[in-house]
């Protein structure tokens, strides 16, 4: 490519030519994002402007293939995308990050149909749904993906209690969702629900609920210690109607659509920690500049160049690199073409990963909390803000301890099982 290197080729390689115009229509909202990341930060508040702004780009259809009217990227492309955003305004790039997880919804049940994980009575319904997320998408409609509840179990990281109960021509939604960004911002929201009268996970259902649907609310703002300006405090609903046309209620549907997911949950998960390797970047910048450009007032030497500024660059880049790297692989698993590695060694691998990416890129935001002293250790300047924004990437999701004792239970279950098979067939 020709040109000067685009903020989102930091993270992708080897762009393709659609690859990098679509990170060009990245690149053009940045200047905007990083004016209003600092009172986004102060007030809490999502920059209500951003939707417009990503609206007129083009990017709410950023992962939609274009035969539903999008712009035809993939996983790379939402990657580069949410780091470049990081950049500027991490609040912004997670609420969008978030919009782009409800693709998966559309993708994932028709690529369900194509494996044949349905039967034929079945997939008039789960294509109509699908279609339809891709299209509002596309048009331009913004949409928060509510899936969290304040709910936990033992086994799960998420418990959904919210239940819709059939209703005449649809279903009446009731239940609390805690979290999943642009609450009061997005036009739809997408919920997932329990079917009253269902256990386990073949009762979740979809449902298309409009921002200005009676019954719909929003919970109480969030203080949050950081990412301030992504509005996510979650969604109230009580018998809030929802057609059954704007519905997914097939009978494990839910499942079977994670049964082609090449990765983590259901698909695109990577792009979240691309959100943080972006702000670290960014405050590694700054940090980089502001201890080269301040001198000593003896030597005239660069504050930079003294040995313990040296030591925490060394610590910053090393770490840097650390969270680039696990992306970076986990990105090639889960986009290579054949695949590279099964289902499992690449969840395996995104659990172990999620963690590591964020862990280095809050040490990043410490070192340069360390090097900047005093002077750089306000709430509303840029490290300050990113040490809050990457502190609240240590257990988004979910903590890089779970995901260590995830891939640990998962090796050595390996192991027992392939070690009873072979006591089994000796005997």
């Amino acid at each position: 490519m020709t040109g000067p290197r685009l903020t989102g080729e930091l993270l992708v390689d080897a762009m393709t030519p659609d690859e990098h115009a679509r990170a060009q229509r990245v690149e053009k909202v940045l200047p905007a994002l990083r004016a209003s990341a600092a009172e986004a930060d102060a007030k809490a508040e999502f920059p209500a402007g951003h939707v417009a702004l990503l609206r007129d780009a083009g990017l709410l259809g950023l992962v939609v293939p274009r035969k539903y009217g999008g712009l035809g990227g993939t996983l790379r492309d939402l990657a580069a995308a949410t780091f470049a955003m990081g950049t500027a305004c991490p609040s912004t790039a997670l609420a969008y990050f978030f919009h782009n997880t409800s693709a998966s919804r559309g993708l994932l049940p028709l690529e369900a149909v194509r494996a044949g994980l349905f039967h034929e009575d079945e997939t008039a319904e789960v294509t109509a749904f699908a279609e339809r997320v891709l299209t509002t998408m596309a048009a331009g409609t913004w949409l928060g993906n509510f899936a969290s509840e304040s709910v936990k179990s033992s086994t799960a990281n998420i418990a959904i209690t919210t239940t819709a109960e059939q209703a005449p021509g649809g279903w009446l939604l009731t239940g609390e969702k805690s979290f999943g960004c642009a609450t009061g911002v997005a036009d739809t929201y997408l919920v997932t629900a329990r079917l009253a009268g269902t256990e386990g996970p073949d009762g979740l259902a979809l449902f298309l609920v409009p921002r200005s649907s009676p019954g719909v609310g929003s919970r109480e703002p969030w203080n949050g210690l950081g990412m301030r300006g992504s509005a996510n405090h979650g969604i109230r609903l009580s018998n809030a109607f929802v057609p059954s046309a704007e519905a997914l209620t097939v009978p494990g549907a839910f499942t079977r659509m994670l049964q082609v997911s090449r990765g983590s949950f259901v698909g695109n998960q990577l792009a979240i920690a691309a959100v943080y390797t972006g702000a670290a970047q960014a405050v590694y910048d700054h940090t980089l500049e502001r201890l080269t450009r301040a001198t000593f007032a003896d030597t005239g030497r660069p504050i930079a160049s003294s040995p313990m500024h040296q030591v925490l660059i060394g610590d910053m880049t090393q770490r840097l690199e650390t969270a680039y790297l696990w992306l970076r692989r986990q990105l090639e698993l889960e986009t290579s073409e054949p695949p590279l590695r099964g289902k499992s060694e690449v969840f395996t691998q995104w659990r172990l990963g999620k963690g590591s990416v964020t862990e280095a890129c809050f040490d990043v935001a410490v070192a340069a909390l360390k090097a900047c002293g005093t002077s750089g250790a306000t709430m509303d300047g840029t490290i300050g803000r990113t040490v809050r924004d990457l502190a609240m990437g240590l257990v988004m999701t979910f903590p890089a301890e779970r995901g260590r004792l995830e891939a640990a239970k998962m090796a050595t279950d390996s192991l027992e099982n392939a070690l009873f098979a072979n006591l089994e067939a000796s005997r």
